[in-house]
């Protein structure tokens, strides 16, 4: 796959697959230590291997939603101004190495074969020493640190994986730090509250950093705003100091304005679909003019129009298919199922097929809510992961709407029917978790090499 999530043509073949398919099966077989927050192991691991962190400059990006989306904007710009930019992000949809890019080349596989035997002994001593073993996020984010070092990459755009505060991304002294949004989700882990999720939100603000912020709720502004005001860091904010108008939006592109910091960007051309991509852009463009203004770094105004014509990010509001039309996004949460909401009336259709599934730890209920509504008939499916649990209680919700519900638990199964249940002029929407999305997204693509 390339960077998009394609079949790769060349490359990154000359290793055995055995040793290469080995060091997956070992840091697959790391997540039986599941999520454990904390710096402790990570600070550890990194003292190990010389903490590569420390030899890089990075733009730090958290949030709810839009992190990962604004994450690879501010790379694709960087990129594009002819910089070489590292890349990390999560989860992957198809390959493993989508974690760990550099100027959009995913991570070779003998690369990862080296990190992950370069790590090992260290994670062994660890666990003999008494630390609790590092789980296979944090194996990953050292792997991803030491790959940008040893490249001597002149960025590494971080995305938080989960919070932020202790996060095991938040070992990094940023340039800048992005806090997109925030917004109700991974409540056991965050807290059950807007201001005390925006409080893990904004441990990612340190010191000597800039912080710009998208979040527009007044909660989550005020305790942001007051953890910037006791590091004295200054804050930029996207919706107020940043504006845009749209000019135009389609089915695989939008136009709009962009009234930046420093510039103004007339009929920029934006990839990506939605409203909330828009702001994504502007806050991937605001990062930018940080970048240029208090760092002296030169991004030319071409970088920016060239970056955000050719972006993708695969899953998110992707139109994979035009025949029959099959629309990918990953919506796994309120906010998400929010924006799938607002952006459904850009895509012309007779019939809505909706398949539909999802962790069982999210708000389920809400997101039907606000979904199922737009459905003609709708697909319960499976996401693979241990937290889909009752994944066939979807359908009891969906039931309450007197919608006609199917239930298929292999999401390339529930895939192959909804394209059977389509006329001419329908569209299947498949959306949920990422786990699910992935299965759906391969079998797509499988099914138009066939044809």
């Amino acid at each position: 796959m390339d960077k998009y999530g394609n079949p790769e043509q060349a490359g990154n073949l000359d290793w055995g697959d055995t040793s290469y398919e080995e060091a997956l099966t070992y840091l697959s077989n790391l997540t039986k230590f599941g999520i454990n927050l904390g710096l402790d192991r990570i600070k550890e691991l990194l003292s190990r291997v010389d903490n590569p962190e420390r030899k890089l400059r990075v733009v730090h990006v958290g949030g709810t939603n839009g992190k990962g989306s604004t994450s690879i904007m501010i790379a694709e710009i960087l990129e594009r101004a002819g910089y070489k930019v590292g890349l990390f992000t999560s989860p992957h949809l198809h390959d493993y190495r989508e974690r760990i890019t550099i100027n959009g080349e995913m991570i070779p596989k003998n690369e990862v074969v080296h990190l992950v035997d370069c790590l090992k002994p260290h994670l062994e001593s660890l666990v003999q020493s008494g630390v609790e073993h590092p789980t296979e996020f944090e194996v990953s984010t050292a792997m991803a640190f030491m790959y940008f070092a040893r490249e001597r990459v002149d960025f590494a755009v971080i995305e938080v994986g989960l919070g932020g505060e202790i996060d095991s991304t938040n070992v990094v002294n940023p340039l800048i730090a992005v806090i997109t949004n925030v917004g109700m989700d991974h409540m056991d882990y965050l807290g059950q509250d807007l201001r005390s999720i925006a409080a893990v939100k904004a441990g990612i603000i340190k010191t000597g950093t800039q912080l710009i912020t998208a979040s527009d709720r007044p909660e989550v502004l005020e305790v942001i705003e007051s953890r910037a005001e006791d590091l004295k860091v200054p804050v930029w904010k996207v919706g107020e100091q940043v504006r845009w108008e749209k000019r135009w939006a389609g089915e695989l592109e939008q136009k709009f304005d962009l009234f930046g910091l420093y510039s103004i960007y007339e009929k920029l051309t934006l990839r990506l679909i939605g409203d909330h991509q828009l702001k994504n852009a502007a806050t991937a463009v605001t990062a930018c003019e940080v970048l240029t203004r208090e760092y002296g770094i030169e991004i030319p105004r071409e970088a920016i129009y060239r970056a955000l014509k050719e972006v993708q990010w695969p899953g998110r509001l992707e139109l994979i298919s035009l025949r029959p039309k099959v629309l990918l996004d990953g919506a796994h949460n309120v906010d998400g199922a929010i924006v799938l909401a607002k952006a459904l009336p850009l895509y012309q259709r007779k019939r809505l097929i909706l398949c539909l599934g999802m962790l069982s730890d999210k708000e389920r209920e809400k997101v039907v809510e606000l979904l199922v509504p737009f459905a003609d008939e709708v697909i319960i499916t499976r996401a693979n992961s241990p937290r889909a649990g009752n994944w066939t209680y979807l359908a009891e919700i969906v039931r309450r709407y007197n919608q006609p519900v199917y239930t298929i638990e292999n999401p390339r199964d529930a895939v192959n029917f909804g394209l059977n249940l389509l006329e001419s002029d329908d569209m299947l929407c498949i959306t949920g978790s990422l786990y699910m999305i992935a299965e759906a997204r391969e079998e797509i693509l499988r099914l138009k090499k066939l044809r």
